[in-house]
């Protein structure tokens, strides 16, 4: 113990005699580990971005959009039938036992009329169970109860973007008369504010009312009965892919179609978007590490310069200390210490700078960020053991200088 004190004694003290050298030689460190603290904080950021609008579109939530359609020898893609109904998702709703809470909706979009403001936005028609299907709140207010579905009441819960266009600032939405199509409306509740959607669009840029008043006094239908689209909470995450399964056999049999026929319906699992997004950001990120990563090394290799040069210029040094009854392991100790120091130091200053760089990336692009303590923690580390391993073969040449001719180096 007395002799690594001693050691990290006269460690320091070479370095501080040469401390402009010292400094611009932890430069490499400093730029490397904040470089790779920002790059992960970024990347990190990323995915929890992904996850945020991912849990925004609903929790466990599976999707049932319009399928492909072959009529006449024609064959249209995706989205070239509307065959989902009200009598799909309740059969949903009894028969799939992974499936918690089933909703579903048809929309449109409609003029929104307000005193002498008006806006454009969509009217969607759904049912009481949304809030909880979607895990979107009612800010203020109330959501509809399935009474005023079944009495298709004239009542809307407005999204935070329409009720920035229609009411003053600090005005209450709740309780006034707007009008939707010329149908006069009381609004009864305002949603949280989500934002954008993965896909761009402003999900609170909508108006939510009862699907039967929406089918029978607003956007009307084509075919009685039908839906723009099904959505249906899991049980779990875990229940995902089976609820999955029971969703797609349900439907093939209710709509009778052939094992080798196309689907005219299609079942998204947000799990498969959320795990491609996530590994798209972490291909991202692992790039950027790597990049990062280079300016370890080169800090690495400065640090191997330095402790070359340092071991020429401390020659006689090293030949005087052999002489007064140093080993090879002291001086071999000595220099690692002076590698491990420079390296050690430079990781604590790039991780105060790469904090701060993560910091005002977030601040000034509003880009979000994540700093992880184990990313910190990693690249301080890592610059420690960069320092070891750049720093042991001046160290080791140091260790073998012979005494005699090192005392008379000049």
């Amino acid at each position: 113990m007395k002799l690594l004190r001693m050691t990290l004694h006269a460690a320091l003290r070479a370095l501080r005699r040469n401390k402009l050298r010292s400094a611009l030689t932890m430069l490499g460190i400093i730029i490397g580990v904040a470089a790779v603290i920002a790059m992960v904080s970024v990347g990190q950021g990323a995915n929890l971005a992904v996850q945020r609008q991912i849990e925004s579109l609903g929790t466990n939530l599976l999707m049932v959009l319009p399928g492909a359609s072959t009529a006449g020898g024609v064959r249209s893609g995706g989205g070239g039938v509307t065959t989902r109904t009200v009598q799909d998702a309740e059969a949903i709703q009894r028969e799939c036992v992974s499936i918690g809470q089933v909703t579903y909706f048809r929309r449109q979009g409609v003029q929104v009329v307000y005193g002498n403001r008006n806006w454009s936005t969509v009217a969607q028609g759904t049912t009481a169970e949304y809030p909880r299907v979607r895990n979107w709140n009612v800010a203020a207010g109330s959501f509809f109860t399935r009474r005023d579905d079944a009495a298709a009441s004239r009542v809307a819960v407005l999204g935070r973007t329409v009720v920035g266009q229609l009411f003053d600032e600090g005005e209450d939405p709740v309780g006034a008369g707007i009008r939707i199509l010329d149908v006069p409306f009381t609004v009864i509740g305002v949603l949280e504010a989500r934002g954008q959607a993965g896909y761009g669009q402003d999900q609170d840029d909508v108006v939510l009312m009862p699907f039967h008043t929406a089918v029978r006094r607003v956007l009307g239908t084509k075919f009685v009965g039908t839906v723009d689209m099904i959505f249906a909470a899991a049980r779990s995450a875990e229940a995902i892919p089976q609820a999955e399964t029971e969703v797609v056999a349900l439907l093939r049999e209710r709509h009778r179609i052939a094992p080798r026929q196309d689907a005219d319906f299609t079942v998204r699992n947000l799990a498969d978007v959320a795990q491609a997004r996530e590994s798209a950001a972490q291909v991202m990120t692992a790039l950027l590490l790597s990049v990062a990563s280079i300016s370890l090394l080169v800090g690495g290799i400065g640090i191997m310069n330095i402790l070359l040069v340092s071991v020429t210029e401390r020659t006689r040094e090293i030949g005087i200390r052999m002489a007064v009854g140093a080993k090879s392991r002291h001086i071999l100790l000595q220099f690692l210490v002076e590698a491990i120091t420079l390296s050690m130091a430079g990781g604590l200053a790039g991780a105060l700078l790469g904090v701060g760089s993560a910091r005002a990336i977030s601040f000034f692009a509003d880009w979000p960020t994540l700093v992880s303590p184990t990313a910190i923690v990693g690249s301080i580390l890592f610059s420690g053991a960069v320092g070891v391993f750049f720093g042991f073969y001046p160290a080791r040449k140091a260790s073998r200088l012979d005494p005699i001719l090192a005392l008379r180096y000049e």
